[in-house]
């Protein structure tokens, strides 16, 4: 189809059943050689047109069912080497203007955009440059795919321009962190009324094991006492 000397970036547009092969430019190093390798294998002055040239068109066919299979259309030129190029997907292309293609090709320091349009005196939808394409959404969840489930794209129409499908709505509530903060006033001492029911319960029942604690110890330093008075008689005795 074409010959260039730097790397094919080749971008099919099934909905026209175009394609556009656009060539990146060759920069040192690229294709796993070395400079030394590239000086032994080719002169200096077609290394210097490989490095600082490199490709600055664009070039797209039609591809049909019947032989020659591959028809050849135009070319796109420009001055400066493109070192990257990028293809817009047909939802985000304007259908007012008849635009087909839209690319943004990269240089050292910007992106450029490219756009491809058919001229059209009508300014109704083109139907014929416009059939339904594949949108966003997914034909399939990636656990069927992998079970080896196939299935067409889900397409969607350009009529009305593309419309982005309705996401569920995020709404951002923002509070003021002072807002938070409890009144501000004289500090008072919770009283048992204020308490409630639960802890009124707890409470009272606290005070009743130590209540009975108290009487315990009591008895308990009673005994002690009355045992080491009995212990005390016996040593009087025996002495």
């Amino acid at each position: 189809m074409d010959t260039s000397n730097g790397v094919l970036l080749p971008f099919y547009d099934p909905d026209s059943s175009i394609v556009y092969l656009c060539g990146k430019v060759l920069t040192a190093g690229q294709g796993g050689r070395g400079w030394m390798e590239m000086w032994r294998a080719w002169s200096g002055s077609l290394l210097n047109r490989l490095v600082l040239q490199g490709d600055s068109s664009i070039r797209y066919f039609e591809i049909t069912d019947e032989p020659p299979f591959v028809h050849y259309l135009n070319t796109f030129s420009s001055k400066e080497p493109q070192r990257g190029m990028g293809f817009m997907p047909k939802r985000g292309l304007d259908v007012s203007k008849c635009e087909i293609a839209r690319f943004y090709k990269l240089h050292e320091r910007k992106c450029e955009p490219i756009i491809m349009t058919v001229p059209r005196k009508s300014d109704l939808f083109q139907d014929d440059l416009y059939p339904d394409t594949p949108g966003p959404e997914p034909a399939l969840e990636a656990d069927e795919w992998l079970a080896g489930q196939d299935a067409e794209p889900v397409l969607i129409s350009l009529r009305d321009g593309y419309v982005p499908p309705k996401h569920r709505e995020l709404r951002v509530t923002k509070r003021n962190i002072l807002d938070m903060r409890p009144p501000s006033g004289p500090r008072r001492s919770q009283s048992a009324s204020d308490a409630p029911l639960s802890q009124q319960h707890t409470l009272e029942t606290l005070l009743e094991e130590i209540k009975a604690l108290r009487e315990r110890v009591q008895a308990q330093e009673q005994r002690i006492t009355a045992l080491e008075n009995m212990l005390c008689e016996l040593v009087d005795g025996t002495d």
